[in-house]
């Protein structure tokens, strides 16, 4: 449904604000109806969790619940790139799963139709390139600034973006999902975002992010990484939280800024551990500068 509306400029008309407090565009809105049909045709028994629906039961006890985004990267989809993609996971159905619960993950590339699945327990589709680069200085990285302070962000990943614009390169790509499966791919050797951490350590930082999201903290919510974080642990990649702390136990329904987590996903546990100091610095950096 999507794919034929990649570039057209009717696709970037405002529908209101999805769950999160992101922006719905129209595109946005097309993909969600026609996913809500379609679950409503094929399992009306199946609950879901989307970006701009929120939780949708269809009544009793489902036996599933799938976390979806329909178009993970909506500002690339209505230029017409590349990274924009389906995101889906699915998790047993109970009053308040984690994402330790998700069982399967799938992402589909919108425009070229390229798919990884895993099953927890059962590895991923396609077989996992992971890069051996171990060196902040030499990798390729990808991070993203919609909605976040484009001056305090930088400033915790200083660090990294400098040592790595000659001998490796940094990439804002406009889609977690799309970052993150490109450690499969053997494209990228990491992704970075550290908006949530940098709020729940310093104070100020969330007005901050309220002022960019106009009103609104946007941040990466499950419904982002629920499917690639389990595509990447089944691949072998490293993803934690911006503190090097496992994702497992966070919460898998939810939108607002209580539900978000900061991410840092790595090819290998030594370029984890560097990114994680690095940003360890950064923050105390912030801190020190204090508010502009």
């Amino acid at each position: 449904m999507v794919l034929p509306e990649l570039g057209r400029k009717e696709g970037r008309e405002h529908s209101g604000d999805g769950a999160g407090g992101d922006v719905t565009f129209a595109i946005d809105e097309r993909a969600e109806a026609r996913m809500e049909q379609y679950l409503a045709e094929h399992a009306p028994d199946v609950a879901f969790y989307s970006e701009d629906r929120g939780m949708v039961n269809p009544g009793g006890e489902p036996r599933w619940v799938l976390v979806v985004d329909p178009i993970d990267g909506t500002r690339p989809a209505l230029a017409g790139l590349e990274s924009a993609c389906v995101s889906v996971a699915a998790a047993p159905f109970g009053e308040a799963p984690t994402m330790a619960d998700v069982e399967i993950g799938c992402v589909v590339e919108i425009k070229s139709g390229e798919r990884f699945l895993a099953v927890r327990g059962g590895g991923v589709e396609p077989e996992p390139q992971l890069s051996a680069e171990a060196s902040t200085e030499r990798m390729l990285w990808t991070y993203g600034f919609r909605g976040r302070p484009v001056v305090a962000t930088t400033i915790v990943l200083e660090e990294l973006l400098d040592g790595s614009s000659v001998a490796g390169g940094t990439f804002d790509l406009g889609s977690a999902t799309y970052d993150m499966t490109r450690l499969v791919t053997g494209q990228m050797d990491a992704y970075v975002e550290p908006g949530p951490r940098m709020i729940e350590e310093i104070g100020w930082m969330r007005e901050e992010f309220e002022r960019v999201g106009r009103g609104a903290v946007l941040n990466n919510s499950p419904y982002d990484l629920a499917a690639a974080a389990l595509i990447l642990g089944e691949a072998g990649a490293i993803v934690t939280d911006a503190r090097g702390e496992r994702l497992d136990d966070r919460p898998l329904l939810g939108s607002g800024h209580e539900f978000q987590m900061s991410c840092v996903c790595a090819a290998n546990a030594e370029l984890h551990e560097a990114i994680i100091a690095a940003l360890d610095a950064g923050i105390e950096r912030l801190r020190d500068r204090g508010p502009r």
